[in-house]
């Protein structure tokens, strides 16, 4: 049978096992822009690529936790309005911040549930929650399936495969870093997912929160101090009080010697006088 007899539904399971509403859910989470995140001890850094000025790809949900997305922007906005509902009903319930991996179960499970009913398709979107707590600093991505893991580091979206390699190269230094040493290295991760573009303040977003700093999203013109950290500075330029050396006139061309002068034509009273002597 044709592979389309096994996906009209996220129940059915083809012969090999497979659910393929859920692949599918998957694959457009791999077709999103990339987003990128990381954590030291102190702090926990997102950034994200934007396909269009307008686009919101960090968000802040909480003072001192936010979420980037990969996937369609739909479902994005569906799991986040469910994020910002569980942070004021446990704020409201225990007058304490929502502990961040309390949300990131939350939101798996809403996104798991969504696997087991014949009548829904799982949520196309791949999340990446940072965030503070007593605990210290969190890291979290969720998946379409319902499964999440908790990160060091880690990358999602389009091309992403690039900016993992460069995570797995420099994770062990992350832990120590400072807050803007963090924002450097994932900015020139993200920058591996769009080698042949550069960065600017038009199609990337930053979100950094810390132990003592509410979650901040930064774009635009408030973007520039940290794309100067990615930028190679200036060449110098030449020193105009360095002594220079004389400029030397080249020597004038020697002068072409003088035309001999034409000898005289002999006269009629020489020519006369040279007869007689022959």
């Amino acid at each position: 049978m044709y592979r389309t007899a096994y996906d009209s539904d996220v129940t059915i399971f083809s012969p090999q096992g497979r659910l393929y509403q859920i692949e599918y859910a998957m694959e457009a989470v791999k077709q999103g822009a990339a987003t990128a995140g990381l954590k030291s001890n102190t702090h926990v850094v997102l950034v994200a690529i934007k396909r269009n000025e307008s686009q919101q790809k960090v968000l802040a949900l909480d003072q001192q936790i936010g979420a980037s997305t990969a996937g369609l922007t739909a479902d994005a906005r569906k799991l986040l309005d469910f994020m910002k509902s569980e942070i004021m009903n446990f704020r409201w319930a225990h007058e304490s911040q929502i502990p961040v991996n309390w949300l990131a179960v939350e939101v798996s499970d809403k996104s798991q549930k969504r696997t087991q009913h014949a009548g829904s398709r799982p949520f196309g979107v791949g999340m990446l929650i940072a965030g503070v707590d007593s605990q210290g600093t969190h890291l979290y991505q969720t998946c379409p399936s319902g499964n999440y893991f908790d990160y060091y580091s880690c990358a999602i979206g389009a091309r992403s495969q690039p900016v993992k390699t460069y995570l797995e190269k420099h994770y062990k230094e992350f832990p120590t870093c400072s807050r803007e040493e963090l924002i450097k290295h994932a900015l020139q991760a993200i920058k591996a997912s769009q080698p042949d573009e550069e960065l600017d303040t038009t199609n990337c977003s930053v979100g950094v929160v810390g132990v003592d700093e509410q979650f901040t999203v930064f774009e635009g013109e408030r973007l520039l101090p940290f794309l100067q950290l990615i930028r190679p500075p200036p060449a110098p330029a030449a020193d105009a009080s360095a002594p220079t050396a004389p400029a030397t006139a080249a020597p004038a061309p020697a002068p072409a010697p003088a035309a001999p002068a034409p000898s005289p034509a002999p006269s009629d009273e020489a020519t006369m006088n040279l007869e007689r002597h022959q």
